[in-house]
């Protein structure tokens, strides 16, 4: 049992599992602070021009019944909003050189065929140097062996 219990408490302490919460956290704070901005701040200007405040009384008739597509706008626009926010955060945090921003994916090996990864320099099958395709792969020189 005095085992099983030093397990879980390496486990629950772990450095990774802390990280993980306390960036929860974080973000969670963070959404909650972009969303304002964009409901409170952003959603009053759009009101004050088309002159509707709350999105969600936004509707048009057909027939008998109403389509309220106020809702849909609002959702929409918080989604635009906050996905503009991170964008720019990661422009900033990748120009201030703050963070690991390695590219995700595979390529395939132009000589033997394999895939490595999709900012790998050099092959790791045939050890054959691959060219830099990301754009603004500012690493790609240093990883890049002397003899290149």
């Amino acid at each position: 049992m005095k085992s099983a219990w030093k397990e879980f408490k390496a486990f629950a302490m772990g450095g990774n599992l802390i990280d993980l919460a306390i960036g929860f956290i974080i973000a969670a704070a963070f959404v909650k602070v972009v969303e304002s901005l964009a409901t409170d701040i952003i959603g009053g200007f759009v009101g004050a021009v088309f002159g509707e405040q709350d999105f969600s009384q936004m509707k048009f008739k057909i027939g008998h019944g109403a389509v309220g597509y106020g809702s849909f706008l609002g959702t929409l626009l918080n989604f635009l909003i906050v996905a503009g926010v991170l964008f720019g955060l990661v422009k900033l945090l990748k120009k201030a050189k703050m963070g690991n921003f390695r590219a995700q994916g595979q390529r395939e090996c132009p000589y033997c065929r394999e895939y490595v990864a999709v900012d790998a320099v050099k092959c790791r099958h045939c050890t054959s140097d691959l060219p830099a395709v990301i754009d603004g792969d500012e690493g790609a020189d240093e990883r890049m062996p002397a003899n290149h």
